[in-house]
């Protein structure tokens, strides 16, 4: 004979509490004291308890559940902000509902916002940082709350986004204070929103302080495309100074360098973007610009609880500041 399954009646009866206080505990709802509610756990654990979703979703009218779409894992920076929205979600007791697509165009997005909105998710977070996001042809869910994460494009949503004119701008003003005549960019892929940034931005700084503003050396983000670019600043002895669009490219450029016998910093001095664990450990260490991924992850958490908790919370972009890293990989221009 199966036994039966245990109730909410017999956790409330173990505990020594009434079955609506193991209803808030259920709910995580913050009029339990501390006490209370481990007892009330100790007490689910002990009789194999769990709560039924469906019916507390019904009752409540919430699913306890985000939906979150983005490009692609293989980034450090999704990565870390995919982590810091996991964190925040099980502090509330939410789960993930996690969609990661490598084709990011206006229909596959539609199409993956649609499941999303289908699959009982009290809010969506879109970390897109491709001009997809522009288009006025993806049709976000009207029902539940949705915020953005990596793209300043889409005004009409409540968004957060690293100031990425402002690290930019930093890193290349670093290199001129130095000494530098001007400075070179490789730069992401002309999908990225981010890349698009940086390279303005960079392009700006040059054009301000009335410098030569060098043609672009265009990366994918991955190292192997940064060695490329690098085997090209290697073979040009009029370059002193470079600005990559990520880290893993200035890695790139690094080894190119090392192998062509031109020196770091003495020859050539490089500027990454994304301040990566790795960056200090290159050699030399590399000069970056720090952007708060998990802080990223975090605020935009914070939005999505504020707008499914019922408060007002208006669109527009949210930027996080940047910072300069100084480290090895940059010093004085030396004129030949």
């Amino acid at each position: 004979m199966t036994a039966r399954a245990a109730s909410m009646s017999d956790v409330a009866r173990l505990a020594g509490v009434s079955s609506q206080t193991v209803s808030r505990v259920s709910n995580n709802s913050d009029s339990v004291t501390t006490e209370t509610r481990d007892r009330v756990v100790a007490a689910m654990n002990e009789l194999g308890y769990r709560p039924n979703s469906a019916a507390r979703a019904l009752k409540s009218g919430r699913f306890h559940s985000i939906g979150v779409l983005m490009f692609t894992l293989e980034t450090l920076g999704n990565i870390r902000t995919l982590d810091a929205i996991a964190v925040a979600a099980a502090e509330k007791g939410y789960s993930i509902d996690l969609i990661s697509m490598l084709d990011p165009s206006t229909g596959t997005i539609s199409t993956a916002l649609s499941r999303l909105d289908e699959e009982a998710v009290d809010g969506i977070i879109v970390i897109l940082e491709t001009h997809e996001l522009m288009e006025s042809a993806i049709h976000f869910p009207t029902r539940i709350p949705v915020v953005i994460v990596d793209s300043q494009l889409r005004k009409d949503y409540p968004s957060v986004n690293a100031d990425q004119e402002q690290g930019a701008a930093l890193a290349v003003r670093h290199l001129l204070d130095l000494g530098h005549p001007t400075v070179w960019h490789v730069a992401g892929p002309e999908s990225s929103n981010s890349a698009s940034m940086r390279e303005a931005s960079w392009r700006n700084i040059l054009q301000s302080e009335g410098r030569t503003v060098p043609p672009v050396l265009r990366g994918t983000w991955g190292a192997d495309s940064g060695y490329r670019a690098g085997l090209e600043i290697a073979a040009n002895p009029d370059i002193s100074a470079v600005f990559t669009a990520n880290d893993q490219m200035a890695l790139g450029v690094l080894r190119a360098l090392h192998e062509a016998g031109r020196r770091v910093p003495e020859d050539v001095s490089i500027v990454g973007f994304d301040n990566t664990e790795e960056s200090a450990e290159y050699w030399p260490p590399l000069t970056t610009i720090h952007q708060d991924f998990a802080g990223a992850g975090a605020q935009a958490m914070s939005l999505l609880f504020d707008a499914i908790e019922g408060r007002e919370v208006p669109s527009g972009v949210r930027t996080l500041s940047t910072d300069l890293v100084v480290r090895q990989s940059t010093g004085p221009y030396i004129a030949r």
